[in-house]
């Protein structure tokens, strides 16, 4: 029988490091990925409880396994993610992660701190308590996260200092308010301030350079994950900012961030997946599938380690993660080889929690109920809300150009389509009406605009994941596939369906805050694969197109986007009309 969890004081951990007692474990004549030398050393690793107990030398213990020809890791910990996106509670969400190695990650519940404020928060790190997994959090610093849409909440400084003082909190998580920063606006350097006091705070800075770059780090904020180009890498590299490289579902930046990593600046890195869907995690893995990614494109794979590992948990201030390490907690992960580091064995403090790609640890106990978040959409909302009226004959419109991998947008100008009055999908030239329905207090409120990247032929698509806010989001070709569509997550609780010639396609149902479901990982796997397939019926070719139509309407990221009050030029942070 395995011993209780140790503390690194504790005598009989220290016998077994002296070898005066047995271990628990001895992972035997493994390559040790040793991330403070940056190299691979042959040995041994001897656990006692939930410890390393000593590294290096042969020692008996209770149970032997033979890593011969295999690489031994420390756990993957993603350095930011919103679990919201996985649409996973988070033991399910531990039963699809831990087989691809990940035994940590820094969690930012921003997504259902938009909808259901501290309730919301405190909701999903309750859930995590006790898994198995090193549940980080950061706490959601923009709520909303501008003054130019509807959210559910609004969280001031005096909502977040109690959650600051909580021993699971690791920062104040990303600044996305970075104009408030910049210009010094009271509200959001109190924030800042209650970060730094105790914690971190975690950088969001799209694009930010020059003085007004200069600014924000001056004031405090030590990390960003927006860089989405490799001259934006180096300037904040080159500040003193730590740069989270993001390969995610939908934004994917590795490829173009990877030349920024030499042996002078990789401990300036993290890797994070930001934000993450479940067949993704299912299929591609976590922070592995980013670990192989870079390690098939040159670099060095202790490198890839880590900044998979050390470099974040000394980031966040964690001495007993990251690290194959005396005293150090026992996450530790037997990979099959250098070539294609897939996890064979993945031990949490000590234990075995996944084997050849199935968990094996404990199974998640029951959820309790969320705290109601029902849809509410004005009774008034119909057809003609989505009909958009020219105002001035001859002109152009503004088009949100949508690109299925990157979370910016671009701004055309294009000719619309005009009927009997009114501008008009133009199914032809790919330029599809969008909508941005408030619902949680049902205000009426319809923000309307045009898209380009979809690539619908007929029907609709409709979601109440709508980074930040959450509000109803809804593309389509006609505006009763667009009502129906809109009607049917109101009606469903939340969620996500396809809607062809006034028929549901497909539903896939998100009851806790219309962003997560209730149900295990395989049931959503099935749900969210039988929506994809419907999105196919419609003409739309891309793979998973509610990932990008989730950030359409987040108002944070450039260029052009839409919230339930209009469209938005991030860059000017004003609403600006549909006409030119």
């Amino acid at each position: 029988m395995q011993s209780q969890d140790t503390k690194r004081t504790d005598p009989e951990l220290l016998a077994v490091a002296r070898g005066d007692r047995p271990a628990d474990l001895l992972i035997k004549g493994g390559q040790i990925a040793n991330v403070f030398t940056g190299q691979f050393e042959m040995g041994n690793v001897a656990i006692f409880g939930s410890r390393i107990a000593c590294v290096g030398p042969e020692t008996s213990a209770r149970e032997t396994i033979d890593a011969t020809g295999r690489i031994v890791a420390p756990g993957f910990i993603d350095a930011h993610m919103h679990i919201e996106s996985t649409m996973l509670l988070p033991g399910q969400f531990v039963r699809v992660a831990a087989p691809h190695g990940t035994t940590g990650a820094v969690l930012d519940p921003h997504e259902i701190a938009n909808v259901l404020g501290i309730a919301g928060i405190r909701y999903l790190m309750d859930q995590a308590d006790g898994l198995e997994m090193n549940f980080m959090w950061a706490i959601s610093s923009c709520v909303p996260a501008s003054h130019l849409e509807t959210s559910g909440a609004e969280l001031g400084v005096d909502d977040l200092a109690p959650l600051m003082d909580d021993a699971r909190v690791v920062a104040l998580a990303e600044m996305m308010n970075y104009p408030g920063v910049v210009h010094a606006f009271e509200p959001v350097l109190a924030k800042v301030d209650l970060g730094l006091r105790t914690r971190l705070v975690d950088g969001h800075c799209p694009g930010l350079s020059a003085r007004e770059l200069q600014a924000y780090i001056a004031a405090g904020i030590s990390s960003d994950h927006e860089c989405t180009t490799l001259h934006e890498a180096h300037e904040k590299l080159a500040l003193g900012m730590r740069v989270y490289i993001r390969e995610g579902s939908a934004a994917r930046n590795l490829d173009a961030l990877l030349p920024a990593v030499t042996e002078s600046t990789k401990h300036r890195f993290s890797f994070c997946t930001d934000d993450r869907h479940p067949a993704d995690l299912m299929g591609e893995g976590h922070i592995d599938n980013v670990v192989r990614r870079a390690v098939r494109s040159g670099m060095n794979p202790v490198t890839a380690i880590q900044i998979a590992t050390i470099f974040t948990a000394d980031h966040y201030r964690k001495p007993d993660l990251g690290a194959i390490a005396p005293g150090r907690q026992a996450d530790v992960l037997i990979l099959d080889d250098v070539r294609s580091l897939r996890p064979v064995m993945v031990y949490f403090k000590g234990r075995l929690i996944a084997r050849d790609g199935e968990f094996v640890g404990a199974e998640p106990p029951p959820a309790p109920k969320a705290p109601p978040a029902p849809v509410r959409l004005s009774e008034t909302l119909n057809e003609a809300s989505f009909r958009i009226p020219v105002r001035k004959q001859g002109s152009k419109v503004r088009v949100i150009g949508m690109h299925p991998h990157q979370l910016v947008t671009a701004e055309h100008i294009e000719t619309p389509k005009v009927e009997n009055g009114l501008l008009a999908t133009d199914t032809r030239r790919d330029i599809l009406k969008l909508a941005v329905i408030e619902r949680h207090t049902g205000t009426g409120n319809v923000g309307l605009g045009f898209v380009h990247g979809f690539g619908i032929k007929e029907g609709a698509l409709a979601s109440t994941v709508g980074h930040d806010s959450h509000n109803v989001a809804v593309v389509g070709t006609s505006d009763a596939d667009m009502l129906m569509a809109a009607r049917t997550l109101e009606k469903a609780g939340g969620g996500q369906c396809v809607v062809k010639g006034g028929q549901v396609l497909a539903v896939l149902p998100l009851p806790v805050a219309g962003l997560i479901s209730d149900q295990p990982v395989e049931t959503v796997i099935a749900q969210q694969r039988a929506l994809l397939d419907a999105s196919q019926l419609i003409g739309c070719p891309i793979e998973d197109p509610f990932m990008p139509l989730s950030f359409l309407p987040l108002v944070v990221i450039p260029k052009l986007k839409l919230s339930d009050r209009g469209l938005v030029d991030v860059e000017a942070f004003e609403h600006v009309s549909i006409e030119v």
